[in-house]
Parts: C-alpha cells; sequence; structure tokens
C-alpha cells in the first residue's frame, strides 16, 4: 500500500519497499554527500539487502509524477528493540520537505505498531535535522572503530497512541 503525500518538491508516494529496491537504496546510502570525507569509512561497503528489506519496515518515497524506481528517500523502522535504523534522502531532494514526510510516516507506523517511542542513534551532522523534527536527545553513542570512529548523538522520538507528540 502506498500513501500520497505532497511536500515542496510536488506530489511523494512513500510505499513498502520490495526486494527489487534494494540496489537503488544500497547506492542512495553510498552515494549521499553527508557521509564524504570523514565519515565515508562507515557507508563504504554498505548494503541495503532484499534479506535486510524483507526483515524490516522499510519504506521509500518516490515522486509520484517522475520516473518509476526514482527514489527520493527512505526510511528502516526496526520493532525489536524500537529503532529507526536508517534515514536516507537523496542529496538533490534535500530541503524539499521529504525527510519530514518519512518521519512523519515512521511515527505513524511506529503508532500502528504499538510502539510508544522510538530510539534513533544519528549521523552527526543530522542531529538537528532530528531534532527538528520532534527528537529528543537521550545520550551519546560511543565510537566503535574500525567504522564508526566518532561518538554519535543518541535521540528518541516520542509515539503516542492518540496523534500527540507526533
Amino acid at each position: 500500500m502506498s500513501r500520497s503525500v505532497t511536500s515542496r518538491s510536488g506530489s511523494v508516494s512513500i510505499r513498502r519497499a520490495v526486494a527489487r529496491d534494494a540496489k537503488r537504496l544500497t547506492r542512495l546510502v553510498r552515494g549521499s554527500r553527508a557521509y564524504e570525507g570523514q565519515y565515508a569509512a562507515m557507508v563504504a561497503g554498505y548494503r541495503v539487502g532484499p534479506d535486510y528489506i524483507e526483515a524490516h519496515r522499510v519504506f521509500v518515497a518516490v515522486a509520484a509524477d517522475g520516473p518509476e524506481g526514482h527514489v527520493l528517500g527512505f526510511y528502516s523502522l526496526v520493532l525489536a528493540p524500537p529503532e529507526l535504523d536508517l534515514l536516507f534522502v537523496a542529496d538533490q531532494s534535500q530541503g524539499l520537505g521529504v525527510g519530514r514526510l518519512l518521519v512523519a510516516h515512521m511515527k505513524s507506523e511506529a503508532r500502528a505498531a504499538g510502539l510508544d517511542r522510538v530510539r534513533v542513534v544519528s549521523h552527526p551532522p543530522a542531529e538537528g535535522f532530528y531534532r527538528s523534527v520532534g527528537a529528543v536527545h537521550t545520550g551519546t553513542a560511543s565510537a566503535n572503530p574500525p567504522a564508526v570512529v566518532w561518538d554519535r548523538p543518541e535521540l528518541e522520538f516520542l509515539v503516542c497512541a492518540d496523534g500527540a507528540g507526533s
């Protein structure tokens, strides 16, 4: 099932990812300008495989009027323990509201799954975005060399059953 919403980039459809999306999602992660320089090692060998898509709630945002398969962004919600594992917006789609739409969708999915909160271990430069969409800082995840050689902010989204806090 997909849901269409509107952002500053136009009509966006959010749908469940399928196995054939795996290569596109992997390219989006590995090609993200947010992971250039000191952060490149974290995504250099990262792969979003069909098995990952099958195991988790992975949703993609696509331009409703764009070419089929043109992914604007995606997220992955892990239910146990509740965590926003991945959230990426294509470089050319950043600043257009796609990330906000994905977060709102994630909160809705979390609520439907009966979750009351969702943890995020953020890429350091993304902390401001997460705070701007309602996440609160809860701590710091220590570096985990060799791939992650810096501490990362831990945040949390509160997901209320009545829609408040979303």
